[in-house]
């Protein structure tokens, strides 16, 4: 007797998993967050910093209702770095020098396409798969959520909290850092937590866009080699 086939889902079913539909909440949450980012930067931070929040909301929902896709791995990474890249636009415009900003921008958009596109070479089923990797801090990036929490986290802290603190569009990045950090306050506390964890964030940029550069490497050579 034949099997019976399990039945496939629609294709408007995938658009409308509850993660997913989570994911184009934290999209409409962004727009109304920028549209406001200078008017109000209270009411920016507050949006902006529930839209990250809602990140591990959708997680949890794929895997709580059984709803993980490609479609939705994909949303959910585009939506964290358009955010982030948007937010460092932004702090480019308010703080001098503005490359700093432009080149975290770089930075992470260039390590988490080449981490996605490395994944996809290999055959593996997700971009967070670092077991074979020789650092020792990229694999307790992906292997520990806790550690992996605290450096996303720190990043976008850092980033909000800069947005607040500038008082023009002229400010000194070096000059306001340190002159928060000389005023022992909670934010100063803060701020120097959140550095700590921006650091490791950048380090680990670093260290994923290497080892992915090298995966596609590899798979030219292989590929060269084959008869």
């Amino acid at each position: 007797m034949a099997k019976k086939e399990r039945p496939r889902p629609e294709k408007l079913s995938v658009y409308l998993y509850i993660p997913n539909i989570v994911g184009y909440m934290r999209v409409l949450l962004n727009c109304v967050a920028f549209a406001v980012c200078f008017s109000n930067k209270t009411l920016f931070s507050l949006l902006y910093f529930f839209s990250f929040c809602c990140d591990a909301v959708d997680g949890w929902c794929a895997r709580r209702f059984n709803q993980v896709s490609t479609f939705g791995a994909v949303l959910d990474m585009v939506t964290d770095r358009v955010s982030t890249a948007c937010l460092l636009v932004i702090l480019s415009q308010v703080y001098r020098p503005s490359l700093v900003f432009l080149s975290l921008l770089a930075l992470d958009i260039a390590s988490h396409w080449l981490q996605m596109y490395s994944t996809f070479l290999a055959g593996k089923s997700s971009h967070k798969d670092v077991k074979d990797s020789t650092s020792w801090l990229f694999r307790l990036y992906y292997g520990n959520r806790i550690f992996m929490c605290y450096c996303c986290v720190s990043c976008e802290v850092l980033y909000i909290i800069l947005l607040l603190i500038a008082k023009n569009q002229t400010e000194n990045l070096l000059n306001v850092v340190v002159a928060t950090l000389t005023q022992i306050s909670p934010l100063s506390f803060l701020l120097a937590l959140t550095l700590f964890g921006w650091s490791m964030k950048q380090t680990i940029n670093i260290i994923q866009m290497k080892t992915a550069a090298d995966v596609c490497v590899l798979y030219d050579i292989e590929k060269q080699q084959k008869p």
